[in-house]
């Protein structure tokens, strides 16, 4: 019943209304992982308990993961029919039509503001089974398609594995970064193809 309400509401908008709407979604993901941050850390300057500058597990660790993710993604649409993977389109009205630096800007954006939240406060105080399963609820258009959601569950759990094991949330910010630009660029080169 939700999923079919949001799907007629995200029908009604136009790509640029949808990718506003995205822009505002990871704003108020971002002011509420200030807050709750703030709150939960009992200092402004929380981010210094949950970040480290490690190039090396940046691109290894990170890198690594975010490879993984997208080979299997690869795999997965090469071995299951398209409707097991398809959400309805959304992802494809979001890149299709972005140059590939605003692909590259709005994934930073989404890794940012998901991976603070998630995984840096969330993670952080209640641990990895809470973090990953309100990261896969809020993807919420995944919920009605099984395999969808069990890959977004697989990969807030990973995720979450790599947070857990680095204690450095530019880790987790590289991997999804890199997992969602590359699929977003990946997306827009099938459109124009």
């Amino acid at each position: 019943m939700v999923r079919n309400r949001q799907a007629e509401v995200v029908k009604n908008l136009s790509d640029r209304e949808l990718l506003i709407n995205v822009y505002l979604t990871q704003g108020i993901l971002l002011i509420l992982s200030c807050v709750i941050g703030v709150i939960l850390f009992s200092e402004v300057w929380f981010i210094d308990e949950i970040v480290e500058f490690n190039l090396g597990d940046m691109i290894f660790l990170g890198g690594g993961l975010a490879l993984i993710v997208v080979l299997i993604d690869q795999l997965l649409m090469v071995v299951l029919p398209e409707d097991k993977l398809d959400d309805g389109g959304i992802n494809e009205r979001i890149f299709s039509n972005l140059s590939i630096p605003h692909i590259l800007f709005l994934s930073f954006v989404i890794s940012f503001s998901e991976e603070l939240l998630f995984r840096g406060v969330i993670q952080t105080h209640l641990g990895l089974f809470i973090a990953s399963g309100l990261f896969a609820i809020i993807h919420v258009r995944y919920l009605a398609k099984p395999v969808l959601f069990t890959l977004v569950i697989g990969i807030s759990f990973m995720l979450g594995i790599l947070f857990e094991f680095t204690d450095n949330v530019l880790v987790t910010i590289t991997a999804h970064f890199l997992i969602d630009s590359t699929m977003g660029i990946l997306i827009k080169q099938k459109a124009h193809s």
